[in-house]
């Protein structure tokens, strides 16, 4: 049995980019502890779009170009990056059809005891792939570290736990 670990989306971009909070900042040293002591694999997703970003859909409800691939902004925070051993999982959605395709395939090679989450945004790409793989892996417990997640907003953040709880994903440290 394996537990896992999913980092979501811990980019420059969402962090003191152009669409990073203080409390995406305020996270990055938790992440990091939860990263280095985790006892299991490690997955890290990277939020990925091309030059064409303001004509897709994502583009047109949020404007605000962001996760470029190959740019500053688009590279996993430099603390996490160097923390990270597997290749990321580049998702051009909010939540990865690959990640839970991944994840139910380890689960037969390995059986998954666990998955937990981590990341950015909580109201966003973190409730996406949470629900995402309970759909996939609707067996395997699935966490969200509260603490090692920000929102958009506090109260964005706030109400995407409680949605995630609702859905019987198990949240830890939520204050």
């Amino acid at each position: 049995m394996q537990d896992i670990l999913v980092v979501v989306d811990m980019q420059n971009d969402f962090i003191d980019g152009v669409l990073g909070t203080s409390e995406a900042q305020e996270i990055v040293s938790s992440v990091v502890e939860k990263v280095k002591n985790f006892d299991g694999k490690v997955l890290f997703t990277r939020d990925t779009h091309g030059e064409q970003y303001m004509e897709t859909q994502e583009g047109k409800n949020l404007p605000v170009p962001h996760c470029i691939k190959d740019t500053k902004g688009w590279e996993i925070h430099p603390q996490l990056e160097k923390l990270r051993v597997e290749e990321a999982i580049d998702k051009v959605t909010f939540g990865s059809a690959d990640l839970g395709q991944f994840l139910k395939a380890e689960n037969a090679k390995n059986p998954i005891n666990s998955i937990t989450f981590v990341g950015l945004c909580t109201d966003i790409c973190v409730i996406s792939n949470a629900m995402l793989v309970k759909a996939f892996l609707p067996e395997v417990p699935i966490m969200v570290d509260a603490a090692c997640c920000a929102g958009v907003t506090p109260e964005s953040h706030h109400t995407a736990l409680q949605a995630m709880k609702a859905c019987q994903i198990e949240i830890l440290n939520e204050q």
